[in-house]
């Protein structure tokens, strides 16, 4: 499920919070279940425990996992919903205001949008 590259330009730490993220958001990791640990990860992978924990606790600030002592980290109750809303204003932000910014540009109005939209749907 996990992969890393190590040629990339972004850092390993961004690619372990990338990943788990991702993995979360297609539900191969549910809602209070357990995330591999720190350890399991970078010893599969061959990267330092910092690196990795680093990663984690960028979904740690952003309330995705939570730590639990003495028993390792887990997905917080509602992280699923949290990114599906994140997403969809993300996707909002980057494909329809431009959409429209360029649609207003044509001269098109709401009408010839939405039959962009269902033609494209179709």
């Amino acid at each position: 499920m996990l992969h890393f590259n190590f040629n990339s330009t972004e850092p390993i730490y961004l690619q372990v919070a990338n990943q788990l993220e991702e993995a979360i958001f297609t539900k191969a990791f549910l809602d209070g279940t357990q995330v591999p640990s720190t350890t399991e990860i970078s010893k599969e992978f061959h990267i330092n425990p910092a690196t990795v924990l680093k990663g984690m606790n960028i979904l740690v600030n952003d309330g995705l996992l939570e730590k639990r002592r003495g028993l390792g980290m887990f997905v917080t109750e509602g992280a699923y919903m949290k990114l599906l809303e994140r997403r969809k204003e993300s996707f909002y932000q980057d494909y329809i205001v431009k959409m429209i910014q360029e649609a207003k540009k044509l001269g098109m109005d709401e009408d010839d949008l939405i039959e962009l939209v269902k033609r494209g749907v179709d």
